[in-house]
Formats: C-alpha cells, structure tokens, sequence
C-alpha cells in the first residue's frame, strides 16, 4: 500500500523526469514527499507505465510533461500550490488532464470539489496498490481517448476551412435533411449548382456517405455550425 511504512523506502532520490519525445503515455506524480514519489514511481513502473515525478507543481509547469497523454497523480496538501489549485489551474487553462487525488488529509467537502471539476478519483493514504493503478489506468484511458477525440476535430475544422461560404451553406442545408431541390430553391440557385457544390463538400470534408457527413456536422462546435448557416 502506498503511504505504508513496509512499502515504502528510506531514499530520497532525484525526480526522475519525461522523455519528452515520446508519445507514450506518462503517469505524473506531484507530491511533497520524496519516499512517497519514489514509492509510486515503482508501483508505476512495475505495471509498465512511464512515471515522473515532481515535489511541487511549481516545478511540474516548468516543464512540458503535461503536453504528454496520461494521467495525474496529486497531493492535496503541498507547501505552496495545491493539487486542487493545480487542478483549477488546468481547467481555467482549458486542459482536461486527468486526475487521480491521493492524500492522507482528504475530507468529504474537498473529495466533493475535486469531483465536481472531473476528478478520476479521490483516494485516501494508505490505498491499495491495485485501486491506484485501477483508477490511473482509467485516467490514461480517457486522456487517450480525449486527445484522439481532438485530433479528429481539428481536422474536421482545417477541412471546413476550406468550403468556400456557399458550400458551407449548402452543408448546412444537407444537415438539415433538406434535397437538392429545396436547397436550390432557398438557397436562388440551380439544382446543377447545388449538386456541384454538394459534391465539393463532400470531397472536401472527406465523407464517404451523407450520413459520414451528417456525423461530422453534428459534432462541429456550435458556433461554427452557426455560421455556416449565415
């Protein structure tokens, strides 16, 4: 168990740090206490995660570990900044890293706010070993997942770039289910125009079928489906 005086060692050595170039998810500890750090870290390492290991979140932002997928590891209760201030400072910056709250100082209002801002989970010292990795490997999953949810966004919006403004408004059209010729009625064009036009979306958002295409629309952010429509 982590936190258990059997498990955990005497040396306090150097926060070992990312391989910066790797793509490889990387389990992030942040805590104040150089046994408990290295205790973790070989838990980690021993499930064959990648693990490093900071003693303050001020030295964790002097580095670019976040921008690795993964999951974090944090104390509550540090010297300086706090996992939950580190926590608020990931949300007002827009990163939705995963994290997993470990401490031995935790009560009900505090597990409740780290929760509520999308906390993997709040465990208490000591813990077992398995529930940590249970709940880290949960927080790598859903980083994973987040970041390829992302990718393919980025995607869908550099191709929608390239729609000229009528084809933006003939995309919105197809979304709304509408056929050629209603298009080309509300629209003051021809059928030919709107079947060209169609074909140019198609082609350049990469969509295989009007349904592919209809998927796509419907997870673009809201704003920029409203725009196509103006």
């Amino acid at each position: 168990m982590i936190n258990d005086p059997i498990s955990l060692r005497k040396s306090a050595s150097g926060s070992k740090r990312p391989r910066n170039e790797s793509s490889q998810p990387l389990v992030i500890v942040v805590d104040d206490d150089a046994a408990v750090r290295e205790a973790l870290e070989e838990l980690m390492q021993s499930a064959g995660m990648e693990c490093a290991s900071f003693a303050s979140t001020r030295e964790l932002l002097e580095t670019d570990a976040l921008d690795r997928p993964g999951c974090l590891v944090l104390d509550v209760r540090m010297p300086e900044s706090s996992g939950l201030d580190l926590q608020l400072h990931l949300t007002a910056s827009g990163n939705s890293k995963p994290i997993v709250f470990l401490t031995g100082y935790g009560d009900i209002p505090m597990s409740v706010q780290a929760m509520k801002a999308g906390a993997i989970d709040f465990l208490t010292k000591p813990v077992r070993d398995q529930t940590l990795l249970d709940a880290v490997t949960a927080g790598i999953k859903r980083d994973v997942a987040q970041r390829a949810e992302a990718k393919v966004m980025r995607s869908n919006l550099d191709r929608l770039e390239t729609l000229t403004p009528r084809e933006r408004q003939v995309l919105h059209e197809v979304a709304r289910g509408r056929v050629n010729k209603q298009i080309a009625f509300d629209l003051g064009i021809s059928e030919v125009t709107v079947k060209l036009h169609r074909g140019n979306v198609m082609r350049k958002m990469k969509a295989s079928s009007i349904g592919e295409l209809i998927r796509i629309w419907e997870a673009l952010p809201v704003p920029m489906r409203a725009a196509c429509a103006a």
